[in-house]
C-alpha cells in the first residue's frame, strides 16, 4: 500500500505540472501576444537557448554564489545567536524585538537602504543574509528550549563529560530544527536574493537579466530566467533534505 500510495502522489505531482501547462497554453492563445504571454513551447525553446549561452554559467553561478555566501554568513551568524537566546532567556528578551522587526521590515525598504551602503554585487548577499538569519536564529533557539533538563541534570549528576553532552543531547536535539530553518530560510532568501538583484543590477546575476529582458520586452526570457531560478532553488531544497536523510540515518 505505501509503495502505490507514493505512486499515487507522483502520478497527481505530474497532473498539477500538466494542467498547470494547459492553462499557460490557453491564456497564451487567449491573448495571442508574445508580449502578454508567450507560449509555454516558445518558452521552452528560449530557456534551452540560455543553457547554451556562453554566459549562462558566470551568470548563473554569480547568483548561486551570492546565495550561498549569504546562507553560510546568515547559517553561522544564526546558530550561534540562536544557542545563546535559547540558553539565556535575557538575552532571548532583549534580541526577540530586533529579530521581528528583521523579519517584519519589507524587503523592499531594506534593498534601497543596502543600494546606498554597499556596491551592486554585495547588496543581493546583505540581503540574503538578513532574510535567512531570523529563520534559523528562531528555530535554533526552540531546538534548544526543546532539550529536556532533565536529561541535562541527570547528565550533570553523573559527571557525563561536557563534550558527549554536546555530542549526544544537544546536536541530535536542535539539528531538524536547524535543518527546518535552512530549509525555510533558504526559500526566502533565494527570493530576496533574485530581488535583490533586479534592484542593485550587478554585472552578471540572474535577477540582472530578468531585468534586461523585461526592459526590452522579452517576456519569454523574464519566464525563462524564472523557470531558471525555480530550478535552483529546488536543486538546493533536494540538498538540503538529502542532509536531512543523511542526519536521520545518523541520528538512528
Amino acid at each position: 500500500m505505501k509503495i502505490s500510495f507514493t505512486g499515487n502522489k507522483k502520478y497527481i505531482s505530474l497532473a498539477s505540472v500538466i494542467f498547470m501547462l494547459i492553462i499557460w497554453k490557453l491564456l497564451a492563445m487567449h491573448f495571442d501576444s508574445d508580449f502578454v504571454i508567450p507560449s509555454p513551447e516558445k518558452t521552452l525553446v528560449t530557456t534551452l537557448k540560455l543553457f547554451t549561452d556562453g554566459r549562462f554559467l558566470e551568470i548563473a553561478g554569480s547568483t548561486v554564489a551570492r546565495g550561498l555566501i549569504g546562507f553560510v554568513i546568515s547559517l553561522i551568524l544564526g546558530i550561534g545567536t540562536g544557542i545563546i537566546t535559547g540558553i539565556n532567556p535575557y538575552v532571548d528578551a532583549f534580541l526577540r524585538p530586533l529579530l521581528v522587526t528583521i523579519r517584519s521590515v519589507p524587503v523592499i525598504s531594506i534593498i534601497l537602504l543596502a543600494l546606498i551602503w554597499f556596491n551592486p554585487g554585495s547588496v543581493p548577499v546583505f540581503i540574503g543574509m538578513l532574510t535567512m538569519f531570523p529563520f534559523i536564529t528562531t528555530n535554533v533557539s526552540d531546538g534548544i528550549r526543546s532539550i529536556d533538563r532533565e536529561l541535562v541534570d541527570m547528565a550533570a549528576f553523573y559527571r557525563v563529560s561536557r563534550e558527549r553532552i554536546v555530542r549526544e543531547l544537544y546536536i541530535p536535539a536542535i539539528m531538524p530544527f536547524i535543518v527546518s530553518g535552512a530549509s525555510s530560510a533558504l526559500g526566502i532568501g533565494w527570493r530576496a536574493i533574485i530581488i535583490g538583484e533586479v534592484l542593485s543590477q550587478p554585472e552578471f546575476g540572474i535577477g540582472t537579466m530578468m531585468q534586461t529582458a523585461q526592459t526590452f520586452l522579452n517576456i519569454d526570457a523574464v519566464i525563462a530566467w524564472t523557470i531558471i531560478a525555480v530550478l535552483i532553488s529546488y536543486g538546493f531544497e533536494k540538498a538540503i533534505r538529502w542532509i536531512e536523510g543523511r542526519f536521520i540515518n545518523w541520528r538512528s
